[in-house]
């Protein structure tokens, strides 16, 4: 198994949720961690975390939907650790609606995050990973991406998006001794969820954590250089 510490991770969303559980994992790891998002408060607060647990830590806070700004985020990010080895695309949003009845700006909003934001952020990491002939990206998709549902078109369309992009960048770059994985999981109990209504923050015992995510990424990082971690889709055990 792959000895993970020392090794420095990109996390965008990193601040709450799915992102913040896989940044203290990472620390736990001994990885050091740079978080993005869009509340410098709730990143400050996340950075002194990871500091806690002995690891290097920073931020950078920048909206991923727009190209300017990760382009400055990524390069503060880089200037500040030198170099990185993992990204995670973990930021996205959602909002659920029927077809007709969702607005215009709020489906392109989804698109421009969950799709283009992704995109922006590996084309700006992704040269410093092929510099090193070396190096892991993790992409967020959901089971949203597998099955379009009645009132998820917009976020539906989003996931199956990543999927296509993240598949057709793992064949391009394992040339490079680049693993892309790309995971789908089902509802956990995440910040958005659990604010989109459709996870309860009680419901430790029956939906997914955020934890049980972080370790499947933990997990996939550890694997021998020769295997590569494809694609997974986590579930809870209860229907």
């Amino acid at each position: 198994m792959e000895n993970l510490k020392g090794r420095k991770a990109i996390i965008t969303g990193g601040n709450r949720g799915l992102g913040k559980a896989t940044a203290l994992a990472f620390a736990k790891e001994g990885i050091d961690v740079a978080i993005t998002g869009r509340s410098e408060k709730s990143l400050q607060e996340t950075v002194a975390e990871l500091k806690a647990l002995g690891v290097n830590a920073t931020y950078s806070v920048f909206n991923i939907g727009n190209y300017e700004e990760v382009q400055k985020g990524i390069k503060q990010i880089i200037s500040n650790f030198g170099s990185v080895d993992i990204l995670v695309n973990n930021a996205g949003v959602a909002a659920f609606g029927s077809f007709n009845e969702m607005q215009v700006d709020k489906w392109s909003e989804i698109i421009q995050t969950n799709v283009m934001g992704m995109y922006y952020v590996t084309k700006e990491v992704l040269p410093f990973l092929i510099d090193k002939n070396k190096g892991d990206i993790i992409n967020v998709s959901s089971t949203a991406g597998l099955t379009g549902n009645a009132n998820t078109s917009a976020y539906s369309a989003s996931k199956f998006a990543v999927i296509g992009m993240s598949e057709s960048l793992m064949k391009e770059v394992r040339k490079n001794n680049i693993r892309v994985c790309t995971l789908t999981p089902s509802t956990i109990a995440s910040d958005m969820s659990i604010e989109l209504g459709i996870a309860n923050k009680d419901s430790e015992d029956s939906v997914l954590q955020p934890e049980d995510f972080a370790e499947l990424i933990v997990a996939g990082l550890k694997l021998p250089r020769r295997a590569m971690l494809k694609g997974a889709s986590l579930w809870s055990t209860n229907p």
